[in-house]
């Protein structure tokens, strides 16, 4: 019977996405993983299989961990009423810039892990390309849902325009996060009025 691991693997995972996360999926070298980890590599590609298979246990914890619960509040506004709709839309981007304004400078967790990967040469990657889209599906879904609960008489087509328009800011913002942290959190507000502005003048 094999021994079983002395290290807790989420704390591992974890640790590892934020190097990830500063560094991207090319810029993070094994060294860098095995510091922030504290395993060595032949550990970490017992557990994982490879530097790419550790990536990926990464992306799973930041969605589950960091995308999914921020998300939540617009995929259950889905089925609520539509003022309740409206201001979860609302909500959704005043609490995501301001949690983008309390990132500190040296923070490794600035902007969007996801974003940061697929914009070095890692983008050139399929099975990254194909993440990063259903990232983005992910979030168009959950903002449609909610901008349709808020005005269940817009057509459809109105309201996945919206929903793209919104997620445009959202994902320049969190792409900017990195190098202006005031204009990243500028233009998630803009988001933010955007929306207030439309559910209020469809109301």
């Amino acid at each position: 019977m094999g021994r079983a691991p002395s290290y807790d693997s989420t704390t591992v995972v974890q640790a590892a996405r934020d190097v990830f996360w500063d560094q991207g999926l090319d810029g993070a070298s094994l060294p860098d993983l095995e510091r922030a980890t504290g395993l060595n590599r032949s550990s970490l590609y017992h557990a994982f299989g490879s530097k790419r298979g550790l990536f990926d246990a990464a992306v799973e914890d930041y969605l589950g961990t960091v995308i999914r619960p921020r998300l939540r509040p617009l995929v259950e506004a889905a089925r609520r009423t539509p003022p309740e709709a409206a201001r979860a839309v609302v909500a959704y981007f005043e609490q995501l810039a301001s949690a983008v304004g309390q990132v500190p400078a040296d923070s490794p967790r600035r902007g969007c892990l996801l974003m940061g990967c697929a914009t070095g040469p890692a983008g050139h990657d399929d099975a990254l390309r194909a993440a990063v889209d259903a990232y983005r599906a992910e979030l168009t879904d959950a903002l449609v849902g909610a901008l349709r609960a808020a005005d269940p008489a817009l057509a459809d087509g109105v309201v996945e325009q919206r929903a793209r328009l919104l997620l445009s800011l959202q994902l320049s913002a969190l792409a900017l996060a990195r190098v202006n942290q005031g204009e990243s959190v500028a233009m998630l507000r803009a988001a933010r009025d955007q929306a207030a502005e439309w559910v209020s003048r469809d109301a």
